[in-house]
């Protein structure tokens, strides 16, 4: 089989696929509640945040300030994008 039609049927069309509106609100609250349960529980367990992992705890922060400016800027309306259809 090398993938050729063997007959002459022209071939299918395709339509473009139009993006998908999305509300991305809520996926950037699950991922900011996800990175601090990941903050809470490298300060619970003390091996996850002493020694070599001592950067834990900062990428948890960053997640959560990188998280917190996507929020602002979804909030404040997505900047200057048109909206999505619904």
């Amino acid at each position: 089989m090398s993938g050729e039609r063997d007959d002459d049927r022209p071939p299918a069309v395709r339509q473009p696929l139009e993006p998908l509106a999305v509300d991305t609100k809520p996926i950037v609250l699950v991922g900011l509640a996800v990175w601090a349960v990941a903050l809470l529980a490298t300060l619970l367990v003390p091996a996850w945040h002493t020694g070599e992992r001592a950067w834990w705890p900062w990428a948890c922060v960053t997640g959560l300030v990188l998280g917190g400016l996507g929020l602002a800027y979804l909030r404040r309306g997505r900047g200057n994008a048109p909206p999505g259809k619904p």
